[in-house]
């Protein structure tokens, strides 16, 4: 089953970077300036003004412009879906894992089923 929820692909792609995600970590702590955001990338001023838009397009940040200062803060709702798909998915992987496990288990505690192969 696909799931083709808006958003879901382009929150995965704002974490599917390195940098991208340093500076989501460094915005969960509270907003910044695009310099600060940025302090420690070892990337470009060009290559940050890059990620910046992808995670602006993704919605996990949000600029707002005061004069030259462009400050940055982090919305997690986009997160928080792709958090949500994540959980499902263990979930169900989980699910399907016990059922392996109790064959498993029921095997090994009946003689028989090494007699009937």
């Amino acid at each position: 089953m696909v799931d083709n929820r808006p958003g879901l692909d382009e929150s995965f792609l704002a974490l599917a970077h390195p940098v991208r995600r340093a500076i989501v970590a460094r915005l969960a702590a509270g907003p910044a300036t695009v310099a600060e955001a940025a302090r420690d990338a070892p990337v470009s001023k060009q290559a940050v003004t890059k990620h910046l838009r992808v995670l602006e397009r993704a919605g996990v940040i949000v600029r707002e412009v005061e004069g030259r200062t462009h400050r940055l803060r982090l919305d997690a709702r986009p997160l928080a879906e792709a958090s949500a798909w994540i959980a499902a998915q263990r979930e169900l992987w989980e699910r399907k894992l016990d059922v392996v496990e109790r064959y498993l288990a029921e095997r090994r505690r009946d003689p028989r089923s090494e007699e009937e192969r």
